[in-house]
């Protein structure tokens, strides 16, 4: 057990009873423990497989290869619509957890083996991702603006599109591409 995570546990007092159940399952099948982005991480021979968070209304389970698991109970949750990979089970009490355990153990099972196989999750490329047509008018019209973006690493490049094309309001985007055109010239990532 990482200290590091009895702390996590202790200051969440909201789903303090949560994640000690959630805790005690998933050391029972994956005993490295660490906290990585701030939240407990569980590894198998150094690779991500389960995280625990915790959000307002509920706490979950992150398989970071969830996308990959035979969901049979069908209780995996993508966090976002733009969620690739990751798949959350997620729980608002310990009875919740109760019924699950044995699932939980299975999809823990599944994951390690995932692992042991050495299958890697195939992510969408960034040319899948639509580019929103105001955007697109930029990057023909600035040939600055073009060779920047196309500079940017395939992730900073998805950010955007993402953040471009979310709204539904023409003007929204447009006012969303205006902001970021400094930031994309200057080589800069979304959240930089």
């Amino acid at each position: 057990m990482h200290p590091a995570v009895d702390d996590y546990v202790n200051r969440n007092t909201i789903w303090q009873a949560e994640l000690t159940v959630l805790r005690a399952i998933v050391l029972g099948c994956l005993p490295d423990e660490t906290l990585k982005w701030g939240v407990p991480c569980y590894t198998f021979q150094g690779n991500n497989v389960v995280l625990m968070h915790v959000f307002k209304t509920y706490c979950a389970l992150l398989f970071v290869k969830g996308s990959m698991l035979a969901d049979t109970r069908g209780v995996l949750v993508r966090q976002t619509e733009n969620t690739q990979a990751s798949r959350q089970i997620r729980f608002t009490n310990v009875q919740a957890i109760s019924e699950l355990t044995v699932d939980i153990k299975a999809y823990i099972d599944e994951a390690i083996e995932i692992e042991k196989a050495g299958v890697q999750v195939v992510f969408k490329k960034t040319g899948d991702y639509a580019v929103p047509e105001e955007f697109q008018r930029q990057l023909d019209e600035n040939a600055d603006m073009q060779k920047a973006f196309g500079g940017l690493t395939p992730g900073r490049q998805r950010a955007y599109l993402l953040h471009f094309a979310g709204p539904k309001q023409v003007k929204t985007r447009v006012s969303r591409i205006e902001k970021c055109i400094p930031h994309i010239l200057a080589g800069k990532g979304l959240t930089d």
